[in-house]
């Protein structure tokens, strides 16, 4: 990107955008921007909001604690009447994972999908005990809502019945792809419709966001039909038991495992909660064909020989609670052991690597032979690589571009696919979360910002963590933890006990802290003594000064300090 376009982005980033006016579409990314997770997209014009997704980002090592991040619903909280329809393009976590949350806010906002996408809706709104206003929508489908008239478009993406949507509106149209690829032998016959592309692009698309997750990968992404022998090849020189491991929506992985299975006379059985719930949704509404006799419970699997078992599993980003990494710790009913085959047919999302590895590692510690993407072909993207953005772009030819779904790197990479192309750099648009962009009259740019952060789903808590909280867990946990009590007589500025020093995680032996005691009583004497006007507060500052600095310069550590002072 030039060095214009990104100083155009900062200008708009410190600006309060300007009141909507009439006839003006307004597009604000609340997540997926900069981040490959978190995607929503809320679009206004004419005082009513329509949002695309809806999804989660999973937290990072620097994390602790928190079990998944929504997107940051501040700026349309107040704003839910006003919400004519929630368009979700496909059934991935990082697009719907968030709607229960938006729902407790309002539970009657309609949600528009894909049958599939719509019925892993409502199995995670069962779970929250939420009833959804639904409208089931197809490939080639127009509907209206409010001021947007929204045509549906067939993608192709690693989970069935993904849609693009087409927005037409009285400011101008949108296209927004949601995340998708351009295979072209896929394993269900369904392909991006470039065809609709086209005549979408004839009809003008004034603003265009486009999947960017791989715009930096070179080339076209393999198509899905090439894993099926290389899982078959493995299934055909494995031994013992056999562990394949994907996110747990990946139909098409699973119909590759179980048709692998049933070629080489295994039985499978699916490990997960989320797995086993979504596969029955397929196989239910026909997206997953399942060979008679195939599939074993988990509680029955040790009554099939081990040469003959097949595990589907969850746990493929090395998430901490899924099935594979407590089968990796030796928390799970199933024992890995020598000779066991364990196969990651996923992606690394950036982000997971350390916890992925982790895995692997501990997997091997114990015996196992591990296959991943980065060894053996044994899974293919689901995002578009740059050749098939630049197919895109060129039947579209969009007037400007928004690139979405991805971190900065991507971003970038897909705006350069776009001026590559033709599409002037002053029309690709660098956003971030909470950008402001106007359409008016076919025209867009950048025109503010609005707040919008990160949303931490903690247990039962969501939002009351912070990322104050978040770095007092890493300092806890990488530093350790200091307390000292103190109790001291005011009257006649004497220190009555203490202090005592207690200890997690800074030193082997309390005895260590035996030299400072001395300091941090006559520090907090002294301050007893010139500074009677001193609240308790200001006394436990003097404590934390005087131990932090020593802490610092004798044990070059930085831990917690919880200093208490008691008065007599």
């Amino acid at each position: 990107m030039s060095e214009t376009t990104v100083a155009l982005a900062d200008a708009a980033r410190s600006t309060d955008p300007p009141a909507l006016e009439a006839g003006t579409l307004r597009v604000i990314p609340l997540g997926g921007i900069g981040e490959v997770g978190r995607n929503m997209t809320v679009f206004e014009i004419d005082g009513k909001l329509l949002i695309v997704d809806c999804g989660v980002l999973f937290p990072e090592e620097t994390q602790p604690g928190v079990d998944v991040i929504l997107p940051d619903f501040a700026p349309i909280k107040d704003r839910l009447d006003d919400v004519v329809g929630l368009v979700l393009t496909h059934g991935h976590e990082d697009h719907i994972g968030a709607v229960p949350y938006l729902l407790r806010l309002k539970e009657d906002i309609p949600l528009i999908g894909s049958r599939f996408t719509l019925a892993l809706v409502e199995a995670k709104l069962a779970e929250h005990r939420i009833s959804p206003v639904t409208l089931t929508v197809s490939e080639g489908q127009t509907e209206t809502f409010g001021p947007f008239e929204a045509e549906f478009v067939a993608v192709n993406h690693s989970i069935p019945d993904a849609l693009a949507v087409f927005l037409r509106t009285s400011a101008g149209t949108v296209l927004h792809t949601g995340d998708f690829k351009m295979d072209q032998l896929p394993l269900d016959g369904r392909i991006t419709d470039l065809r609709a592309f086209a005549r979408l692009g004839e009809e003008g698309v004034d603003l265009f966001l486009p999947d960017s997750t791989n715009a930096d990968v070179p080339g076209f992404t393999t198509a899905e039909r090439d894993i099926g022998p290389v899982l078959s090849r493995y299934f055909a020189s494995a031994d013992q038991r056999i562990i394949v491991a994907s996110f747990s929506s990946h139909v098409h992985r699973v119909q590759q495992v179980l048709d692998a299975a049933a070629e080489h006379g295994r039985r499978v059985a699916l490990v997960g909660r989320s797995m086993v719930r979504n596969m029955a949704i397929a196989a239910e509404l026909g997206y997953l064909r399942v060979p008679e006799g195939i599939l074993v419970d988990l509680k029955k699997i040790h009554e099939v020989p081990q040469e003959k078992q097949v595990l589907m599993s969850t746990g493929s980003q090395g998430e901490p609670m899924a099935a594979l990494s407590r089968m990796a710790t030796g928390d799970h009913p199933v024992q890995v052991g020598p000779g066991d085959l364990v196969i990651l047919a996923s992606s690394l999302i950036p982000g997971n690597e350390n916890a992925v590895f982790r895995v692997i590692n501990a997997l091997m510690r114990l015996g196992a032979e591990v296959v991943h993407k980065g060894n053996a072909r044994v899974h293919v993207s689901g995002h578009a690589s740059a050749g098939e953005l630049l197919y895109c772009y060129n039947i579209i030819r969009p007037a400007h571009v928004m690139p979405v779904h991805g971190e900065t790197r991507h971003l970038i990479a897909n705006g350069r696919l776009a001026e590559s192309t033709g599409v002037p750099t002053e029309r690709v648009l660098l956003t971030e979360d909470g950008s402001v962009v106007d359409l008016r009259d076919g025209i867009a740019q950048q025109v503010g910002h609005v707040d919008c952060g990160y949303v931490y789903v903690d247990g039962s808590k969501v939002g009351a963590v912070t990322d104050d909280d978040l770095k007092d867990r890493r300092i806890l946990g990488e530093e350790g933890f200091i307390s000292v009590i103190s109790v001291v007589n005011r009257q006649d500025g004497t220190i009555v006990s203490g202090p005592d020093i207690h200890v997690r995680g800074v030193a082997e032996d309390d005895a260590v802290f035996d030299g400072i005691r001395p300091k941090i009583a006559a520090a907090l004497q002294e301050a007893v003594r010139d500074h009677p006007e001193h609240t308790t507060h200001q006394l436990q500052q003097v404590v934390r000064r005087t131990i932090g600095a020593w802490v610092g310069r004798k044990l070059r550590r930085r831990p917690m300090i919880v200093p208490v002072v008691l008065e007599v």
